[in-house]
């Protein structure tokens, strides 16, 4: 009876930690970035839920910066891989050498840059299959594999991978399925002029601060295992359903808009990353329960990469984004029962 006291106890403590942390956060990012604060919320509920972000934004939005100062404040390892054609596999998972050792020569592995905790993968898209398909394994089974012999990441692993929106020629887009395995796609956006103004002032006339850590890896999987202790009522878990089969086409719960511009819906990641994030971003505000407007909040960034529209919405205009929209609003929550 002690020890289960101590563990909510525990587990109380951690939630408090956990809804006090984002004003501290923010405070830290604010010596170095401006703005850009929805951005950071969805790539901080993607850390505390365990999912990964795949980031598109054009060049020059200080993506690299925000992501290096997160694994900063969570003192954890980073790493950043640019991606290239000529890039492969072992260039990021690592390769087997021959030493000389005490034994005579061995073959040893010398571990790559994928072995941190926090990695930015720069323009995924410019780089062969082979090569994605070799991060996406460290993402999903947190392990690379290396002459048949397994070798365990350390955990946290997080992933924010970049594609750049622009410059598409000689490029490999990410199939719908690996799409999948990101929790989020996080859209950066230009700033308002005046935050613009703010950057280059703040850039051109002094050092940037100094991002001080607060929390560590172990903290982060902490938030992780609590986060899935909240609780979410049967209807909201229905409704984040629903949402996403509703984006299915030529189903009986379809609206008839998704049936005339999409060719392929979200599948049943969706569903869990909605319910997942929503709990993180009710404890960021201080709540222990789930809301409808946390799962609409976040379903943008859920379902933007899922959601794969046809020639008929390319010719008419219709971005992924309306179609979004118009799904939160033909869909509502069911009444609390």
């Amino acid at each position: 009876m002690q020890a289960s006291n101590d563990n909510r106890q525990a587990e109380q403590e951690t939630v408090e930690r956990l809804r006090s942390s984002r004003a501290r956060i923010e405070a830290e990012l604010g010596k170095v970035i401006i703005g850009q604060k929805e951005v950071i919320e969805e790539i901080l509920v993607a850390l505390f839920a365990g999912g990964h972000c795949l980031i598109t934004g054009a060049p020059g939005l200080a993506k690299t910066l925000l992501v290096k100062s997160i694994a900063q404040i969570f003192d954890l390892k980073f790493q950043r891989l640019q991606f290239t054609p000529d890039l492969m596999p072992s260039d990021i998972t690592g390769t087997d050498i021959l030493q000389q050792t005490a034994e005579g020569r061995q073959l040893v592995f010398v571990k790559g840059p994928i072995f941190a905790n926090l990695i930015l993968a720069d323009e995924i898209n410019r780089t062969p299959p082979k090569t994605q398909a070799a991060l996406l394994e460290a993402m999903q089974e947190l392990q690379v594999t290396a002459a048949g012999v397994r070798h365990v990441l350390e955990e946290p692993f997080f992933v924010l991978a970049t594609q750049n929106p622009i410059e598409m020629e000689g490029t490999y887009p990410l199939p719908e399925a690996q799409l999948d395995r990101f929790m989020f796609n996080v859209v950066i956006d230009y700033l308002p002029i005046s935050e613009e103004v703010e950057v280059v002032r703040q850039t051109t006339s002094r050092s940037q601060g100094t991002i001080q850590p607060l929390f560590t890896g172990k903290d982060v999987l902490g938030f992780q295992e609590v986060v899935r202790k909240v609780p979410i009522a049967d209807h909201l878990v229905r409704y984040a359903v629903r949402l996403a089969a509703a984006s299915r086409p030529r189903r009986p719960e379809s609206p008839g808009f998704i049936n005339d511009w999409v060719s392929w819906g979200a599948g049943l990641r969706a569903s869990q990353n909605l319910v997942l994030g929503a709990k993180v971003r009710a404890i960021l505000r201080g709540r222990m329960h789930v809301t409808p407007e946390d799962i609409q909040s976040l379903a943008k960034a859920v379902l933007r990469h899922r959601i794969l529209v046809n020639y008929r919405a390319e010719a008419e205009g219709i971005t992924v984004e309306a179609i979004v929209d118009r799904l939160m609003e033909a869909i509502k929550p069911d009444p609390a029962s």
